[in-house]
């Protein structure tokens, strides 16, 4: 079996996602096409282009089946790309453009998302079968194309989305790997606390900001690790952060935590090894890869009850969802503090148990799905 797999905008999540299922189906020679994930106005709309005029010998081989991303403007390629219409095709949504947060800085340029929204709408009508990392991303996306559809003035057709309301929802996996690693957990009375997000508005850095206020405030022992990648301009919560958490350390004797991407995955990983929480504050996350690796090394996740998260972690791994930005921070400041009692005293944090993201667990969903477009 061959198949073609197309990644318009392969941010890291795709990445896993890619890697992952070539670990699961060593069997299947995978063709690849890569676009990095930058320009993203340009590469959403301009993949189908640079695919078709750059890369038609690959495009044009004999696959038994087509994968691409929902950033692929696969309507588009078939056009430019007769040939690939009658291979079977599954579109897989990492996350949709319905949901994205708007930027709150008043100097950011603005982004017209209403050609990426459509374009995704497109692409997923073309696919033979389109498939959701989760049923947060799949309802978000539908509600978001129905709201849409509305808005057009006219000749919109009746029914458009219900082959897309028949939607699979199969995770992106993880691999195995993570859940045999032992956790490291260190027997000081800090807690240790990772926040591996990349540095931009939508992963919640004014919330993220606001909840170590309340922690300081209380002087509670406890040491931040920023391990997400940043970047050249990153928002301004985070100096105003590192000014508060430099202030903390200095005043009970605390040695800092991490601050930054790190490079070595092994690094990586041993960090989230030696972290007692996991702690998310994002306005966008579709299915929550950074926070799932993180519980699968070992550390306690703590999220706010909204978006992706409610459909996997307890309610004790949620904090309050308020649009006031005090109520959600207090809320998250109490649990952590509970939290950080636990451990002094000894008992574990909680662990949900999330062996449905493992690769072992989805191997045989993802077979079923390309068995069934295979036999048609």
């Amino acid at each position: 079996m061959k198949a073609l797999l197309l990644s318009a905008y392969d941010a890291q999540s795709h990445g896993v996602w890619r890697n992952n299922l070539k670990t699961m189906f060593p069997n299947i020679e995978w063709v690849e096409l890569l676009l990095p994930a930058r320009y993203f106005p340009w590469r959403v709309r301009g993949n189908s282009l640079s695919w078709a005029f750059n890369h038609r010998d690959v495009l044009t081989d004999n696959y038994d089946l087509l994968l691409s991303t929902s950033m692929t403007d696969l309507s588009a390629l078939r056009g430019f790309v007769p040939q690939i219409c009658s291979i079977p095709s599954i579109v897989y949504f990492h996350e949709n453009q319905f949901a994205y947060p708007s930027n709150p800085d008043p100097l950011a340029r603005p982004v017209n998302m209403v050609e990426p929204q459509i374009l995704s709408l497109y692409t997923a009508l073309c696919a033979d079968a389109v498939v959701f990392n989760s049923e947060y991303n799949r309802s978000s996306f539908l509600a978001g194309a129905n709201a849409l559809l509305k808005k057009l003035p006219d000749h919109v057709p009746e029914g458009l989305l219900r082959c897309i309301e028949q939607a699979s929802v199969i995770p992106v996996p993880l691999s195995d790997e993570l859940f045999r690693s032992a956790p490291s957990k260190q027997e000081s009375a800090t807690l240790e606390i990772a926040w591996n997000h990349r540095w931009e508005y939508d992963k919640g850095p004014q919330l993220l900001l606001a909840i170590v206020r309340q922690l300081v405030a209380r002087e509670l022992p406890f040491r931040l690790h920023l391990l997400g990648q940043r970047f050249r301009v990153a928002p301004p919560e985070f100096e105003l952060l590192l000014q508060l958490l430099d202030s903390h350390y200095a005043h009970l004797g605390i040695v800092a935590g991490r601050s930054g991407f790190v490079e070595q995955q092994d690094d990586y990983y041993q960090c989230l090894r030696d972290a007692d929480v996991v702690l998310s504050t994002a306005a966008h996350d579709f299915q929550g890869l950074s926070l799932l690796e993180a519980c699968a090394l070992g550390c306690a996740p703590l999220a706010p009850g909204r978006l992706v998260y409610p459909e996997y972690l307890p309610s004790e791994c949620l904090f309050t969802d308020s649009a006031d930005l005090l109520v959600s921070s207090i809320s998250a400041a109490d649990r952590l503090q509970e939290w950080a009692s636990l451990k002094h005293e000894g008992h574990a944090l909680p662990r949900p148990a999330l062996d449905q993201f493992r690769q072992g667990r989805l191997r045989g969903e993802y077979q079923s799905l390309f068995s069934s477009l295979l036999v048609k």
